[in-house]
C-alpha cells in the first residue's frame, strides 16, 4: 500500500506502507543503531514519537518476546528505507511486519531515508504524521503542525506502571534468560543474604535495566512515577533507582520533590531521564537538542578514568553543565561528539547519574560496570 510522510515544515516524502495500514503521528527522530530495531521499537522512551532507522535493512532477522524492553511498542510509528518481508533467525518468533500490524505500529519503507535523516539534522527533530492510501499532503501538514509539542510535555506519569510491583528473575514472565539466572547473585544459595533491595521509579523503565540489577545481586520493587518519598522510604530500600522515560523532564516536577526528599537518606542511581530529574534536583536546567541522541555508537568519556566508553543514547533533552553547582557536584561524563553533560555525581552524597544507557541492549557493553558500581555504593552505606 502507499503511503506518505509529511512534516511541518511542508516536506513530504512518500513510500510504501507496511505494519498497521492506519496513520500515526508524533515527533520523528532518527535512531543510528546497526541492531536492535525491537528493543528500539519497545523502549518506552520513545512514546509519541516516529522513529527513522538509518540502517537500511530492517526486519530481517524477525521478531521475539525475549528481545522485547517492554510490553509492547511505545512508538508511533517506524520509518525504513527497506523492510523485510521475512525473518531470517533462528531466534525469530514472528515476522516484523506481522508483529507491527499485532501492535498497530503503521511503517513507512522505500524512502530516502539518508534525505530525511540529512533533513532532520540541519532543521531539527519536527512533528510528522504518517497516512497509508489516498492522502492530501496539505491536509497532512496542517494535522503535522497541530500536534502538541513534546516541550512541557509529561510522558512519564503516561507509561509508568499504576501499582507496585517485584521483578521476579526466576518468572519466566520477566523474560530473564538463562545466562543471567546461572550466572547472577540467585543461583547462589551461600550469596542470597546479599541481596539488596532496590526500589525502582518506573518513569518508562527497560526490562534490561531490572535485569541488570537483577544480575548484580539486587531485589527490585517497581513503583508508580508519582510514588511521594516516604512512601518509597517506608520500603526500606538499600537503594532507590530513578529510570529512563520519554517527554520533558521540566513537568516532571513530582519527581524532582521526591528525589529532594531522598538525597542523603538513601543512595540514588539515576539513567537518561532519571539523570535529567536528577540534574534539576540539584538545582540545575535541561534543555532541549536539536536533533537529539539516538543509537548504540555514542562516545563518551570518563572523566575519572580518561576512558572512552562506546555508549547507547535515546534522549532530546540535556542537562546544562554551567547550571549545576561544581562544589557540590562532579561532572563525570561528557559526550565527545558534542561535549554534553552525560553523567554527574554528588561529592558529599550517595548519588550519581548518567544520561546514556549502561544497560543497552542488544549492546554495547562498555557501561555496565555502572551497576557494580551502584551496588558498591549501596553497600556502602549500609555498612
Amino acid at each position: 500500500m502507499q503511503a506518505i510522510l509529511a512534516l511541518e515544515d511542508g516536506r513530504i516524502f512518500r513510500g510504501q506502507g507496511h505494519g498497521h495500514p492506519g496513520g500515526c503521528r508524533g515527533e520523528v527522530v532518527f535512531n543510528t543503531s546497526l541492531t536492535g530495531y525491537q528493543e528500539i521499537a519497545t523502549d518506552p522512551s520513545y512514546a509519541g514519537q516516529i522513529v527513522v532507522l538509518t540502517n537500511p535493512q530492517i526486519g530481517n532477522y524477525g521478531t521475539n518476546r525475549a528481545d522485547n524492553e517492554s510490553a509492547r511498542p511505545y512508538i508511533e510509528g517506524l520509518i525504513v528505507r527497506e523492510f523485510s518481508a521475512i525473518s531470517s533467525n533462528w531466534r525469530s518468533e514472528q515476522v516484523t511486519d506481522e508483529y507491527m500490524e499485532r501492535y498497530s505500529v503503521p511503517v513507512l519503507a522505500e524512502i530516502d531515508t539518508r534525505a530525511l535523516v540529512r533533513h532532520l539534522r540541519t532543521k531539527g527533530v519536527m512533528r510528522g504524521v504518517i497516512s497509508t492510501g489516498v492522502a492530501d499532503p496539505v491536509a497532512l501538514v496542517q494535522q503535522a503542525k497541530s500536534i502538541r509539542k513534546m516541550d512541557g510535555t509529561d510522558l512519564a506519569r503516561v507509561v509508568s506502571t499504576k501499582t507496585n510491583y517485584e521483578f521476579d528473575a526466576s518468572d519466566p514472565r520477566s523474560q530473564m534468560g538463562e545466562s543471567l539466572l546461572t550466572e547472577g547473585f540467585l543461583h547462589k544459595d551461600e550469596e542470597r543474604r546479599k541481596i539488596l533491595n532496590v526500589v525502582a521509579y518506573d518513569f518508562g523503565i527497560k526490562h534490561n535495566i531490572l535485569r541488570m540489577l537483577v544480575r548484580d545481586g539486587c531485589h527490585v520493587t517497581v513503583v508508580p512515577a508519582e510514588t511521594t518519598a516516604d512512601d518509597v522510604l517506608a520500603l526500606k530500600p538499600d537503594g532507590v533507582f530513578l529510570s529512563n522515560g520519554p517527554g520533558d523532564p521540566e513537568p516532571v516536577d513530582y519527581a524532582v520533590r521526591a528525589i529532594r526528599q531522598m538525597m542523603g537518606r538513601v543512595p540514588i542511581f539515576g539513567i537518561c531521564l532519571g539523570h535529567q530529574l536528577t540534574g534539576i534536583a540539584l538545582g540545575g536546567r535541561t534543555y532541549k537538542l536539536k536533533f537529539g541522541h539516538h543509537g548504540g555508537n555514542h562516545p563518551v568519556r570518563n572523566n575519572a578514568t580518561g576512558k572512552v566508553e562506546i555508549t547507547a543514547h535515546n534522549h532530546n533533552f540535556a542537562v546544562d553543565p554551567d547550571s549545576i553547582n561544581a562544589n557540590e557536584v562532579e561532572l563525570t561524563h561528557v559526550d565527545l561528539n558534542d561535549q554534553t553533560l552525560e553523567g554527574l555525581r554528588h561529592k558529599t552524597l550517595p548519588l550519581f547519574s548518567v544520561q546514556y544507557h549502561p544497560e543497552a541492549a542488544p549492546g554495547p557493553h562498555d557501561s555496565h560496570y555502572l551497576f557494580r558500581d551502584f551496588r558498591q555504593m549501596m553497600e556502602e552505606w549500609k555498612g
